[in-house]
């Protein structure tokens, strides 16, 4: 299933889209799509309902984050070979965590908003995997097992907020809109090996990152089991895996956003994202 959240900021509708791409109202059948809908069951329950008797949504709604009452927004850093080489670091020995703040989620198509004193903000698409059920301490072998779905990432990024201004990535990571997520989930039955997905981004018109979650460091699974021991994994928490090679900061010379720039970005099986970048605005 395609599962989303489409309307005004805080006013979302929970959605479903149908084999023909049409999107679906689910709001007489759930009241939002958050972490209560995302255990198997009740996704079992929601894979039974006959999608022709679901009203079709009006218009071209916005996509709000597919996920509802997120309580964690995990990050991981360095995990596709080819761009630790672009980076020219190390390939990491373990799992580079760090956590981006929920209040840096947004829609899929939201813009994105150049922070106050930005130098050098930046793209990174990447895979998110959306948890469904609580997973603490839970082995490699299991932890598929607590995987709702999957869904489209761009882990914006300052970075001379986040590698010149101390060790704490977060500070480059965390900045409102820099966490555009959607638009949708996709349930895990419809992505059978999350390690041979395509990515790629375009940045005004032009091929910029393209790369394959099959270069990752460290699965899905381990990440999944890592990030577990030092943190009990809620349902609606969202991980994102990491990126390919192609970022501004690889560039030679560097580039970054601007004010104006459009991006395009996408995961086979998984849709699309466009965003407009915009100066800061304050409030």
């Amino acid at each position: 299933m395609k599962l989303a959240r489409y309307g005004r900021p805080g006013k979302e509708k929970p959605g479903l889209i149908d084999p023909d791409g049409k999107l679906r109202d689910l709001s007489a059948v759930i009241p939002d799509l958050g972490p209560e809908q995302l255990s198997d069951k009740s996704l079992a329950k929601l894979a039974r309902l006959d999608f022709r008797k679901l009203p079709l949504a009006r218009g071209k709604p916005r996509w709000g984050v597919p996920v509802s009452h997120v309580s964690k927004f995990v990050a991981i850093g360095l995990n596709y070979s080819d761009h630790a080489a672009e980076a020219g670091m190390a390939l990491p020995k373990e799992p580079i965590i760090f956590l981006k703040a929920p209040s840096s989620l947004s829609g899929a198509d939201d813009p994105i908003m150049l922070p106050k004193g930005s130098k050098k903000t930046d793209w990174e698409v990447e895979l998110g995997v959306v948890i469904g059920t609580r997973a603490r301490a839970v082995s490699e072998k299991e932890a598929m097992q607590y995987v709702a779905g999957y869904c489209v990432v761009n882990d914006v990024s300052e970075r001379e907020f986040q590698l010149e201004r101390g060790s704490q990535w977060d500070k480059g990571k965390g900045c409102d809109t820099f966490g555009p997520v959607g638009p949708w989930l996709v349930t895990k039955d419809e992505v059978p090996n999350p390690q041979r997905l395509d990515l790629w981004l375009d940045l005004n018109g032009k091929r910029m990152q393209s790369g394959n979650t099959k270069t990752m460091v460290f699965s899905v699974a381990k990440i999944v089991s890592y990030v577990s021991r030092f943190m009990t994994l809620m349902p609606g928490d969202i991980i994102t895996t990491g990126t390919p090679p192609g970022v501004g900061m690889g560039m030679k010379p560097p580039l970054f956003l601007k004010r104006n720039d459009e991006l395009v970005l996408g995961i086979a099986g998984l849709g699309e994202q466009h965003q407009k970048v915009i100066p800061y605005q304050a409030g």
